[in-house]
């Protein structure tokens, strides 16, 4: 009984050894719906131009934005107060602003809808604001949607004098639910017998994958792939049925091929952002700062008292170049996000300068990825 132990936990921690590194070098499954989406099933851009009013003293300055004046009138009008045209208004609790929002398929009227106000005046904050009542129109022109709430800003400020304080952004705020719809867009759920996925990016290894995933839960010949990233399925016509049948198929388990190496880089801010598949090669890195200082001083040239000249204002100008030291590095060969995150720290750069060693590294074949500025 003892030797029949024995081998059974010797037999275990075997195949535990051999299971364990299969296991890690497989990649992860992904569902269908993770990695692609249905044909025709899309947002739709709405947007509209509104006021909103109970600002604290934060609103456009009607006399420099004439058109939150005009608007004014105009929504009066409608209300039945009628004002003079060549009026002109000293309000500083109302600012003109826009507003935008993204329909969902399938949405249906009466269904409420997130939406987003921005300032388009001079106003200074939203917060504490209310949208009125806005029409909010798709690219056709037609209302889809009417939106009016209370807005909720993510800052805050003070000011006094002049200074001020401000934290975040106070010119953008966000209504949840703020917009009703109005009008439904129709979305068909394919185009006669067959239903189209697009593959969040093109690639033709992961779109066999997917088509032969298809093919082996739903019977052979169900899927079949047209490029590289569309991939036509022959679905049910019956709607109840075809429903049934996508609900099935976004929830198959794909292993996609490995994701493309790319580096991320918004210049504006000053970001990068690097996926794990990023590699580099052994390379030799010098990058120096070189900075341009201009100082000019007035100076008054005054003559003596009995001379005969006159007093001359006069401006000296100081110019400095500064070369910041840039020693040669070595980076070393890095074949792993980690590896390559410690060969770039040892540069010590900023995040400004390390985006010029991305683009130079790039250019010298050192870096094995897509390099994109956002």
């Amino acid at each position: 009984m003892n030797s029949i132990s024995g081998k059974l936990l010797r037999s275990l921690a075997i195949l535990a050894c051999c299971t364990l590194p299969l296991g890690q070098g497989l990649a992860a499954a992904e569902r269908i719906k993770d990695l692609a989406t249905v044909q025709g099933i899309r947002n739709n851009q709405l947007v509209g131009y509104g006021l909103v009013v109970g600002l604290d003293g934060t609103g456009d300055e009607t006399t420099q934005t004439p058109f939150t004046t005009q608007s004014i009138i105009n929504m009066l009008a409608q209300l039945g107060t009628t004002l003079p045209t060549t009026l002109s208004l000293q309000l500083k609790n109302v600012a003109a602003v826009m507003v935008t929002a993204n329909l969902p398929a399938f949405a249906r009227v009466g269904q409420p809808i997130d939406v987003t106000v921005s300032s388009m005046g001079n106003a200074k904050s939203l917060r504490g604001g209310t949208l009125i009542m806005t029409p909010l129109k798709g690219a056709d022109g037609q209302v889809y949607a009417q939106a009016q709430g209370n807005l909720m800003v993510g800052g805050a400020g003070a000011s006094g004098g002049k200074s001020k304080t401000v934290v975040n952004h106070l010119l953008a705020g966000r209504i949840v639910g703020g917009a009703t719809v109005e009008r439904e867009v129709p979305t068909l759920l394919g185009q006669g017998p067959f239903v189209h996925y697009e593959l969040a990016t093109t690639d033709f290894g992961t779109t066999q994958r997917v088509v032969e995933a298809i093919n082996r839960e739903m019977g052979l010949g169900t899927a079949e792939a047209l490029d590289g990233r569309v991939v036509r399925v022959q679905a049910p016509e019956d709607a109840n049925a075809r429903v049934a049948f996508m609900g099935h198929v976004e929830n198959i388990e794909v292993r996609p091929m490995k994701m493309m190496a790319k580096v991320i880089v918004n210049p504006r801010t000053g970001s990068v952002v690097m996926n794990q598949m990023v590699t580099i090669e052994t390379c030799a890195v010098a990058h120096g700062s070189l900075s341009v200082e201009v100082k000019t001083e007035q100076q008054v040239s005054q003559p003596n008292a009995f001379a005969a000249g006159q007093t001359v204002a006069t401006t000296a100008a100081d110019i400095s170049i500064k070369q910041g030291s840039g020693a040669l590095m070595a980076v070393k060969a890095g074949a792993n996000l980690s590896d390559v995150i410690k060969a770039i720290n040892a540069l010590g750069a900023n995040p400004q300068d390390l985006l010029s060693i991305l683009q130079a590294m790039k250019a010298a074949g050192a870096l094995r990825a897509d390099l994109e500025i956002i």
